[in-house]
This record gives structure tokens, sequence and C-alpha cells, in this order.
């Protein structure tokens, strides 16, 4: 079983997780249970399946939550763009979220990539 609050990768999560909270803050109210939720939902799970999948027994299974995390991630990206497309929030806030996460995306794949040749 790994420390999950070991990994870089978990820790630049988390810190993204508090830079969008503060950034959909800014949502225009109607969206509050449409992209606001949504937005969330997404930059949560990409550090909470890290989190969970270091708690597995094998490689195999430890790559299924990483696979899951970088996904959820690509939905974050997708939700972000739309948001920017509907200029619902400030593009160059937008741009540095987006810059971090996709840092936070090419980790992840090299991440895991490694755990993947493991098994």
């Amino acid at each position: 079983m790994r420390n999950f609050k070991d990994l870089k990768i978990w820790n630049r999560s988390i810190d993204l997780v508090d830079h969008v909270y503060d950034l959909v803050k800014d949502l225009p109210t109607d969206e509050r249970f449409g992209l606001n939720t949504q937005i969330k939902r997404s930059v949560v799970s990409i550090p909470s399946n890290i989190a969970e999948g270091c708690s597995r027994k094998t490689e195999k299974e430890f790559s299924r939550f990483l696979e899951i995390a970088l996904g959820s991630s690509f939905e974050l990206e997708t939700q972000l763009i739309i948001t920017s497309r509907r200029n619902l929030l400030n593009e160059s806030k937008i741009s540095a979220v987006l810059n971090e996460l996709n840092q936070i995306q090419k980790m992840l794949s090299a991440f895991y990539t490694n755990v993947r040749a493991k098994i």
C-alpha cells in the first residue's frame, strides 16, 4: 500500500482543487447546479481516485484508478472549455487553471505508463 500524501501528483491535484473551487465562485448563479457542480465533481475526482488507487494491492488495480483520474481530468478540461466558450468566467483565470491541469495530465499519463509497465 502506498502513501498517497507522499505523491507529488496527488499534492498538485489537491492544489488544483483549491484553484478550481476559487475559480467557480464567480460562475453565474444559474450555473450553480449545472457546470459548477460538474466542475467540482470532476476536479475532486482526480486526487480521490489517486488516493483510492493507492489502497489497492496490485499494480493493475492501481493503474485502473490512475486511468479514472486521468479521465476525470479530461472531463474537467472539457467543462472548463465550455465555460470559456460561453464566456462565463475570466479567460485569463481559466487559462491559468487549464495550464496547471495540462501539467497534471502529463504527470498522470507518465505515472500511469510507469505503473502499467510493472504489470
